[in-house]
């Protein structure tokens, strides 16, 4: 693990979430050079259930930007697979289950929607599963799949170690020093210094005057040897597949509370929520909280700081965070590296009125 010596570098990044890794990977793949510290504070990464998924299953709309998103981020995935040599990208179909008559008529008239016709299958799925209630079937999302988030951060983590890119360490504001072309911390001297922390943006002085929303998410993971389906359910709750018969169930929202502990408050909630939903035997195995780096327009937080030109954020992924991290890394790198502007929707100048 690399110390604080004496280093040159194009950037710095702080934190290795899923932003802090998709831009990590766009300077590799460009042979920029960059050190990364993170002090392993942040768990958002811990309740993702990492899905990409272009439908808000909710109202049956589509995601903002996803032909975008999706098309760089697959590739992406694909690409980090190879490098990791581990398995990253699991394709399964997203079932959302119909709760009335009235619900099938509004999917079938999503399913005539210009940006939403090639996501949504016209039929509907008959419930054939005895450990399920749904009288209604399930309207089936296409082209769906899951990114193992937590295997993703764990090796990639690995990776900068071994290449002695990593320090374990939480950043201290007070001793960046900020020159006209460069910034240097500690015996580090940088082109630029790029903030990935999730909700750790709440103690950065440089940018803590934006409006980041944490919301506090909990899983569980349950043990169900009957209940034998392959397709993620959205119910409510997501009931998402893993190995050996084990499924994520999630995820709660909570703004008050903002601690990484689990709580019993979120499992009493999760557990209502699953047994109208499956009617077989279970186990819970395990219960992990995280939270979240949201915004309250529902737009990444990407950009430049309004006084120290060579402080950049790149935060605010939200839920949806394995599907949009490629998207908006790049956009922030051509931002940097070719002065392309950034799109107005993601802009931390649409706060303008905020920033100091």
């Amino acid at each position: 693990m690399r110390n604080f010596v004496s280093m040159k570098v194009d950037y710095i990044v702080v934190g290795t979430g899923i932003a802090g890794i998709c831009f990590c990977e766009l300077l590799s793949a460009q042979g920029k050079s960059f050190v990364v510290l993170d002090n392993g504070s942040q768990k958002s990464s811990a309740v993702a259930g990492g899905l990409y998924n272009p439908v808000v299953l909710k109202r049956f709309t589509s995601v903002w930007k996803s032909d975008e998103q999706l098309a760089l981020a697959l590739p992406f995935y694909q690409q980090l697979e190879e490098k990791l040599s581990v398995k990253l990208d699991y394709k399964i179909p997203v079932y959302r289950k119909f709760a009335s008559l009235e619900e099938q008529n509004n999917w079938f008239l999503a399913c005539d929607k210009p940006l939403l016709s090639k996501w949504l299958s016209p039929k509907v799925i008959k419930n054939s599963n005895a450990a399920i209630d749904a009288p209604f079937g399930f309207g089936e999302v296409l082209d769906t799949g899951r990114i193992d988030v937590k295997t993703l951060v764990d090796t990639y983590q690995q990776k900068l170690k071994e290449e002695d890119l990593f320090i374990e360490e939480g950043f201290d504001y007070d001793l960046l020093i900020n020159n006209p072309d460069s910034i240097r911390y500690k015996e580090i001297q940088a082109k630029h210094i790029v903030f990935s922390e999730g909700f750790g943006i709440k103690e950065n002085t440089f940018f803590n005057f934006l409006p980041l929303v944490p919301a506090k998410g909990e899983l569980l993971i349950i043990h169900a040897p009957e209940l034998k389906i392959n397709y993620v359910l959205k119910a409510g709750v997501f009931l998402i597949p893993l190995d050996n018969d084990h499924y994520i169930v999630g995820a709660t929202y909570e703004w008050k509370d903002l601690t990484n502990k689990t709580s019993d408050k979120a499992r009493t909630e999760l557990l209502s929520k699953l047994k109208k939903l499956i009617d077989c035997p279970f186990e819970v195995v395990n219960q992990v909280a995280g939270v979240r780096p949201t915004v309250k327009d529902r737009r990444p937080l990407v950009g430049q700081h309004p006084q120290f030109k060579n402080l950049y954020v790149l935060n605010g992924l939200g839920t949806r965070g394995v599907m949009i991290g490629p998207y908006v890394a790049k956009q922030l790198y051509d931002f940097i590296e070719y002065q392309t502007p950034l799109e107005d929707d993601i802009d931390i100048k649409r706060f303008q009125d905020l920033m100091a």
